[in-house]
């Protein structure tokens, strides 16, 4: 036992979700790895060695105490609602961006104004959905390193978002509290944002800093 809350990634065998496993991992965090397929969850887990098991979506999504997923927006709908009765209580946090192929380097957010609002929605009010790291670059989380950015992430309830933060502080500089979920369309977009600048400006991984701030006015 680490003391810390155990977290389950769906979505935990893609680019974003592995690399957030090994950070966590390595920050002493007990990580089930969720996937369609629970033998393809369980032999990623195998390679990311102690303190990783693998599991289905709905497995994975009942072991653990935070459930986070980062699964494209294409499949966004169908995982929450397969794992909405396994997560009642629990905290979600949704890294799901909306992107819309082909045009993925323009912002296109849905109707209900960002992912993280659908997630609020389908889960229902039985769950409290806090919404960050839409603008983590995973290079930098595979090569074994945290992402050379700040992490905003947003929520309703305070307390989830402050242990969300803690999380943040695992993966990239500094985890900002950007307040209620609503303003996670603001992250959201900056995706679309960031991805045009990695193209315009021929780098693996744009990321954002939020200047001013002191470890003061951190605490």
């Amino acid at each position: 036992m680490s003391g810390k809350p155990s977290v389950a990634i769906l979505g935990g065998t893609g680019d974003l979700g592995s690399g957030l496993a090994k950070r966590w991992l390595a920050a002493g965090y007990d990580v089930t790895i969720g996937s369609r397929s629970a033998e393809k969850a369980q032999a990623f887990a195998k390679e990311l060695g102690a303190g990783a098991r693998g599991d289905d979506n709905v497995g994975a999504a009942k072991a653990a105490d935070i459930v986070v997923v980062a699964v494209p927006f294409s499949n966004h709908e169908a995982t929450l609602l397969e794992v909405k009765d396994a997560v009642q209580g629990k905290i979600v946090v949704d890294a799901a961006v909306p992107l819309v192929p082909p045009k993925v380097s323009t912002v296109q957010l849905p109707a209900e104004g960002s992912a993280a609002q659908i997630a609020q929605n389908l889960l229902g009010d039985g769950v409290r959905v806090v919404s960050a790291f839409h603008n983590v670059g995973a290079t930098k989380l595979h090569s074994g390193g945290r992402a050379d950015c700040d992490i905003l992430v947003f929520g309703n309830d305070k307390e989830s978002r402050d242990l969300v933060v803690a999380m943040a502080n695992e993966v990239g500089n500094c985890g900002i509290d950007g307040g209620v979920l609503a303003n996670s369309a603001a992250a959201e977009a900056l995706t679309s944002v960031l991805i045009g600048i990695n193209r315009r400006y021929k780098v693996p991984g744009a990321g954002i800093r939020i200047t001013g701030l002191t470890a003061d006015s951190q605490k």
